[in-house]
């Protein structure tokens, strides 16, 4: 989980860098370091729509949440995926905190509707409803709550599909 983590910072880091270096700012700031050591800084060569698309949907917070709702596994195998989703959004956006709005908007902000277009979560998944909700593996959307900028409630309405009952499984890390 703690590789997993860097490597999302990793990503993000690359990916502000290369939005910085893309608008020249970035190649601006390194030019007088690397001529100090006799270097010339390379062309920015910016990557192809279709390229940069493929390299999110590879990037490792894309696969958060592959085994998420699969056959075999657990609510709370589950509960953990979803809030992994929730650390890598809030460590590549250090400062923003968690996504927003309703179960809706925050799926389509981990499908990379988001500053920087980062995927959390693959377009077509299995937990994904027709509506576009994060559903739990019984096909109910999931409840979110921000309890703070750095804390989501995710909750499951369980087995009996119905909130705030006694098999409803709760997540708050």
């Amino acid at each position: 989980m703690l590789v997993a983590v860097a490597g999302l910072i990793g990503v993000g880091l690359w990916l502000r860098l290369t939005d910085e270096t893309q608008k020249g700012s970035g190649r601006d700031l390194l030019a007088p370091e690397l001529a100090n050591h006799g270097l010339t800084p390379s062309p920015v060569v910016p990557l192809t729509k279709e390229a940069r698309a493929k390299l999110l949907r590879d990037a490792p917070e894309a696969h958060l949440a592959d085994d998420l709702n699969k056959p075999g596994g657990t609510i709370q195998a589950d509960m953990s995926m979803v809030a992994s989703m929730f650390a890598a959004y809030r460590s590549i956006y250090s400062g923003r905190g968690n996504p927003v709005g309703d179960n809706r908007e925050i799926t389509d902000t981990l499908l990379g509707h988001n500053p920087n277009g980062i995927i959390f979560l693959q377009a077509g998944h299995r937990a994904i409803n027709a509506k576009g909700e994060l559903c739990d593996r019984w096909g109910t959307p999931f409840w979110f709550h921000a309890e703070s900028g750095t804390r989501m409630e995710v909750r499951s309405a369980g087995p009996d599909r119905m909130m705030r009952t006694a098999d409803d499984v709760s997540l708050v890390p």
